[in-house]
């Protein structure tokens, strides 16, 4: 797997997202994505109960720990590099979290428009 260059959605070097948890498609804390990448894990988002709910409520259960894994659960204030489409999902139902662009992978781009995504921004 060949990673994409490690660009933000303005343009920059992507900055980390967390390394406790330690999170990315490639478990290397930055939101970094490639080709195999199908879920597009590009969007660094910081976790809320709200959205947690929601994730929860639409399959997708972040907070309970699976130590089969080494996840140990989110919760909220966690960083989280999350699939773009289901931050979009979010968006259009009211909760998505709040995000770091300066940490979120520029193919982002090809799922959730620029403006949404500072919509929810906490780094500009």
């Amino acid at each position: 797997m060949e990673k994409s260059p490690s660009l933000n959605v303005l343009g920059g070097v992507l900055s980390p997202c967390s390394h406790d948890p330690l999170t990315g498609y490639f478990r290397d804390g930055a939101c970094n994505t490639c080709a195999e990448d199908h879920g597009s894990h590009t969007v660094c988002a910081m976790m809320t109960a709200e959205f947690l709910a929601y994730s929860k409520y639409v399959g997708n259960d972040l907070s309970t720990p699976r130590p089969e894994y080494g996840f140990a659960g989110l919760k909220p204030g966690d960083r989280w590099c999350l699939c773009a489409s289901r931050f979009l999902q979010a968006h259009d139902e009211g909760c998505a979290p709040k995000v770091s662009l300066l940490s979120t992978h520029l193919r982002a781009l090809d799922i959730v428009p620029l403006a949404v995504l500072e919509l929810h921004a906490h780094d500009l």
